[in-house]
């Protein structure tokens, strides 16, 4: 009986012994759990450092606003857009013009930029003979909305004669400031600017084109007694004429013949209406031997006007005779000297060396484009912003 009793309570014991056991394992891993949850393992996190930009489009934006903050003195600004030249003439022209602006636009600040990379750039190196800096419009855009500026106005005025290719590409300048296309500017700021552009010199087909027929008669109607007064512009290639401007040198010709029937508007890019075309229209009319006046139909006289108008290239005359090109016109040889060789009276003394900005009474044209720009509505952007 006594080893029977004896029996039981070892086993007993066995029995809360391993039951103590199991129960310890269950706790240890209850908290091991508990401990997981309350404090979890640290992974390290990689804060990215902002590495500020060193490239030539940055040095670039830092100096075009600084001089903006420099030269902030209102709350609107007119920005002029040109195509651009690398010649001093021209630079005074730009400079004359941006004194003449701020002198109409007293509560406006204005700056000039061009829109030709190569300009910028050659203009920059000197290419003759001085050197002057210039910079596209979206680092003077993106200028007039850095944080310390943010004008109320921007008015955008293009200095292009016509309403082509170079015009379009002010245009998009806007749009893509206005649209916020590299996403770092402000949108607050861009949802409250007033935008406002300028149209070029030939806008509208009647009003622009009489206008400026009008003022380059008054200039010249004397000289067109005397002899031809030829303009020089520059055009449009054939596959890039946007929205058809070429024409408006075929309407300015017509509305300049009004007065005179000496007077012709040729290109340099226009397909049919180069110096070969002046020419043949010359002798249609029986024009056939006098003076031949050559004039810049640009915003400057720039590398165009000083050689391909009134330069001295002669490549093309073999001393007898011209060889055209495919598209008719005689390259490598100037106005100049192409008019001289076929017996007109066509020399140093007939070239006339000015841009249409150096002309005030023309140039004016182009400020009241602006001032009906500052009277009109600001730009609509509603479907830019927001396509359907």
């Amino acid at each position: 009986m006594m080893n029977r009793i004896k029996y039981l309570v070892m086993a007993f014991a066995a029995v809360c012994l391993t039951a103590s056991m199991s129960s310890c394992s269950k706790d240890e891993k209850i908290v091991e759990k508990i401990v997981e949850k309350e404090v979890p393992v640290e992974v390290p996190v990689e804060v990215p450092v902002e590495v500020p930009q060193d490239n030539n489009w940055s040095r670039y934006q830092a100096l075009v606003t600084d001089n903006v903050k420099q030269n902030k003195k209102h709350s609107k600004a007119i920005l002029l857009v040109a195509f651009g030249s690398t010649w001093e003439q021209a630079f005074d022209a730009f400079d004359t013009t941006i004194d003449a602006y701020k002198a109409a636009f007293a509560d406006y600040d204005v700056f000039l930029s061009y829109s030709s990379a190569i300009c910028i750039n050659r203009a920059a190196a000197g290419e003759n003979g001085v050197s002057r800096n210039y910079y596209a419009p979206p680092f003077w855009l993106n200028a007039f909305a850095d944080k310390a500026v943010q004008y109320d106005e921007i008015v955008v005025q293009s200095l292009q004669v016509i309403p082509g290719e170079e015009y379009t590409r002010v245009i998009n300048y806007i749009k893509d400031f206005a649209n916020n296309a590299n996403g770092d500017l402000d949108d607050d700021y861009l949802a409250g600017v007033t935008l406002k552009l300028g149209v070029p010199l030939l806008q509208d087909a009647e009003a622009d084109v009489n206008l400026v027929a009008k003022e380059l008669n008054t200039l010249y109607g004397e000289k067109a007694k005397e002899g031809v007064v030829a303009f020089m512009g520059h055009g449009n290639p054939d596959s890039y004429d946007t929205y058809k401007a070429n024409v408006r040198y075929t309407q300015l010709e017509e509305a300049l013949q009004q007065y005179s029937k000496h007077y012709y508007v040729g290109t340099v890019d226009m397909m049919d209406n180069f110096k070969t075309n002046v020419y043949a229209r010359m002798q249609a009319n029986g024009i056939k031997s006098g003076k031949v006046y050559c004039h810049p139909l640009m915003s400057i006289d720039g590398d165009h006007g000083h050689n391909d108008m009134a330069g001295d290239d002669d490549d093309n005359w073999d001393g007898t005779k011209f060889t055209p090109n495919e598209e008719g016109e005689v390259e490598d040889t100037s106005w100049k000297k192409y008019f001289q060789h076929l017996g007109y009276e066509c020399n140093d003394e007939t070239m006339i060396e000015l841009g249409l900005l150096e002309l005030p009474s023309v140039r004016q044209v182009w400020m009241n484009h602006t001032q009906d720009a500052i009277d009109g509505e600001p730009l609509d952007y509603y479907h830019s912003k927001n396509p359907e």
